[in-house]
């Protein structure tokens, strides 16, 4: 197991490194400048600021001193946005906001999107079955600004039961939690759907039933350990991607996390937000997969980690 982990550390370093150069000569590539304004600012202040952010030296040299800063924990200031605040010091700020609000909705579309799944397949071909298809394929197909759109129109706006901006009470939570989490909920419950007809009909689960032991027990206790291994798989990445907002909900209710954060910085051309939270998303994302490997050896003892290691 330390020698599967080492590996995949090194792994991340040299990703996160990739990473770090694809996102920097992308972001040079797009045209445009942090401090370009309606307002048309003379050629020497722009070279004086240009040369007090060290724009102006060569790309190599701003990016060899980027990672080595960023090796000290040290990402810059915000060029415009919140000018000269370090950059640490607002992902501290908003990610804390989008990790609740995508950490609730991955709480629910876990408990309800498993079960669902589970009841689908135990059910296979009756009325229940064709509900849970129906409601889960226009989950997936639709996108997330229109459920979104029109949870806010109709409980915000029509009946004006729910808040429409901002998170300032368990109310406020539950438009944007649903709509971030309904796709994912949706999914979920179709891989279970899926992972459970495979797992029921093992070998294992007939066994099970010709010594009587009862459905209930057959279908969450045995064929759901085995059947929520890909599952698993895909609450990796969703988990590293929820949890740091999605910038649609974010912007349909006004609420002022990281993602938002996120998109506004690429609009400003704000280059040590955009360069900071792209890596730290990135790593996110990295460690949430290392953790689900890590837990595939817990659900099923026969995966061999360190096979290939």
């Amino acid at each position: 197991m330390t020698k599967y982990i080492f590996k995949r550390i090194l792994q991340a370093i040299a990703v996160l490194f990739l990473v770090t150069c694809i996102t920097f000569f992308l972001m040079k590539l797009v045209p445009g400048s942090p401090f370009a304004s309606e307002k048309t600012q003379s050629p020497e202040v722009l070279a004086a600021l240009n040369k007090k952010y060290g724009l102006d030296q060569p790309y190599s040299v701003q990016l060899k001193k980027f990672i080595t800063n960023a090796l000290k924990g040290e990402f810059g200031v915000s060029l415009k946005m919140q000018k000269d605040r370090p950059v640490m010091d607002i992902i501290e700020e908003m990610f804390p906001t989008s990790a609740k609000l995508g950490l609730l909705a991955l709480f629910w579309a876990i408990i309800v999107g498993v079960p669902l799944g589970c009841l689908a397949a135990y059910h296979r071909g009756e009325r229940l079955d064709s509900i849970l298809r129906v409601l889960t394929t226009i989950g997936i197909s639709a996108p997330g600004f229109v459920v979104a759109t029109l949870l806010l129109l109709f409980f915000g706006v029509k009946l004006k039961a729910l808040p429409t901006m901002g998170l300032n009470s368990f109310k406020s939570y539950l438009m944007p939690c649903f709509s971030l989490g309904f796709y994912p909920m949706c999914y979920i419950a179709r891989l279970s759907r899926s992972s459970m007809l495979d797992a029921i009909g093992q070998d294992y689960i007939r066994t099970a039933r010709a010594k009587g032991v009862s459905e209930g027990k057959i279908l969450f206790k045995h064929a759901l350990k085995n059947a929520f291994i890909p599952v698993l798989t895909y609450l990796g990445p969703l988990t590293a991607g929820i949890i740091t907002g999605s910038m649609v909900v974010e912007s349909v209710f006004s609420v002022q996390g990281l993602g938002r954060y996120f998109i506004n910085s690429v609009l400003n051309r704000d280059y040590p937000i955009i360069m900071a939270t792209t890596l730290f998303f990135a790593a996110l994302v990295i460690f949430m997969n290392m953790v689900v490997d890590i837990l595939y050896r817990f659900i099923d003892p026969r995966i061999d980690l360190t096979k290939g290691a």
